[in-house]
């Protein structure tokens, strides 16, 4: 059986359900001999930022010489990439002969495709004996597949109103499924939270006798740099490969982590590790610039929070364009009309796009929502084509494709295979 036709059998399943809980995933790794309790974790869990500061900490580890394994998803073009070792990804016999063993199990136990990913993830580390395993939860933290683990330390990026069918309707809520990846007597490290968020994750530390560090005791900002202070004196971070200061945030927090966990303080470690974050761990999809004129940009922000994160740095250079457009697409769970009506005083028109996901948002919903915020829209069944016609214009204009990771890996796949020199 080969790596395509294996996957296949997988997504022939229809195991994408979000089945939130342990105990399926607990007798996964049973069956499995439970190789996660062989590794030493960082878990990693937000609403956003988890995906950039987990390649931050695996990309550090990188370079101070451990072997590293890093888990994220979902992936934008191969499956592959959401499991990788210093940065390579998973074979695919190594794929094809895990699905191969265990499919009569899988099948049988109607285990989700998350469960089966995060499984194949723990048993591929193991089986490559890896120093460090940088693994991201998928969704919430507290009855996340990922929570299986005990982590030698817990990370908490941001907190804000997300998956609301799920997790809740409030911060506070959400905060408390957030901080179920803290372990009792664990290190828990917190990025830049809201008060209310803060106060819940501050007391179930203290209720289960974690160490808990707060990014915002550690950090001052001064001329567009992040300044770690208390650390190695005090550490700059700026000029990173990935754009905007929230990514210099997520930087600290890694940093912060490894500094406080693994007693880091070589600096010069520290800065190529964070310099080298794309090279080490593949990371894409961040304010991305795919194409540099006509400016073409690619960011996966998938919720208002990561919006007015994206538009901060946006904003920097949206003068500087004759126009700009927008290729979007986005799950139906996410608040769409609060997303518009940060993105629409930026752009000329929205190609709406569909994704293949029964959770995406649908045309018919795009279109009355934009209708009724009176924003120029229309649906677009080919972004790719229209990215390709874009960049052969050679104008002074900017497109950007924002949304869903599921929407940009879809369309990177096709971009791929296009020259555009």
């Amino acid at each position: 059986m080969d790596i395509q036709e294996s996957l296949e059998k997988i997504y022939s399943l229809h195991q994408f359900s979000i089945k939130l809980g342990l105990e399926s995933i607990t007798n996964l790794m049973n069956h499995l001999g439970n190789p996660q309790n062989n590794l030493k974790c960082f878990h990693i869990a937000g609403s956003n930022g988890k995906g950039s500061t987990a390649s931050f900490i695996a990309s550090i580890l990188r370079e101070a010489g451990f072997k590293t394994g890093l888990y994220t998803s979902p992936h934008f073009v191969k499956f592959n990439e959401r499991i990788r070792i210093n940065g390579e990804m998973i074979n695919d016999d190594f794929i094809a002969d895990f699905l191969k063993n265990n499919h009569n199990y899988i099948v049988n136990n109607s285990v989700t495709f998350f469960e089966i990913t995060t499984a194949l993830a723990f048993e591929y580390f193991n089986s490559e004996k890896v120093d460090y395993a940088v693994i991201e939860t998928g969704l919430g933290g507290r009855l996340d597949a990922t929570n299986i683990i005990n982590p030698i330390a817990s990370v908490i990026t941001t907190i804000s109103l997300e998956h609301q069918n799920i997790l809740g309707n409030t911060i506070e809520q959400i905060a408390k499924e957030k901080a179920g990846i803290i372990k009792q007597n664990g290190n828990i490290f917190t990025g830049l939270l809201q008060e209310k968020a803060f106060d819940v994750i501050k007391k179930i530390s203290f209720d289960k006798s974690a160490d808990l560090y707060n990014l915002s005791n550690y950090i001052y900002e001064k001329d567009n740099n992040v300044i770690l202070k208390n650390i190695i004196s005090e550490f700059r971070i700026n000029n990173l490969p990935l754009y905007g200061n929230h990514q210099k945030i997520n930087a600290a927090l890694a940093v912060l982590s490894l500094n406080k966990e693994l007693n880091f303080n070589n600096e010069n470690i520290l800065r190529k590790g964070l310099q080298n974050v794309i090279e080490n761990t593949g990371i894409q999809g961040r304010y991305e610039i795919f194409y540099k004129y006509p400016r073409v940009i690619f960011d996966s922000c998938h919720n208002e929070e990561g919006v007015t994160v994206f538009l901060d740095e946006f904003k920097n250079e949206f003068f500087n364009y004759d126009k700009c457009y927008l290729i979007f697409g986005a799950m139906k769970d996410k608040n769409i009309r609060s997303m518009m009506i940060l993105l629409k005083e930026y752009f000329s028109e929205i190609l709406f796009t569909r994704i293949d996901n029964k959770r995406a948002l649908n045309y018919k919903e795009f279109l009355e929502l934009t209708d009724n915020l009176n924003l120029k829209s229309s649906i677009e069944e080919n972004p790719d084509k229209v990215i390709s016609n874009f960049i052969k214009t050679g104008k002074n204009e900017c497109l950007v494709v924002l949304g869903s990771i599921y929407m940009l890996g879809s369309i990177k796949e096709k971009l791929i295979l296009k020259d555009f020199t």
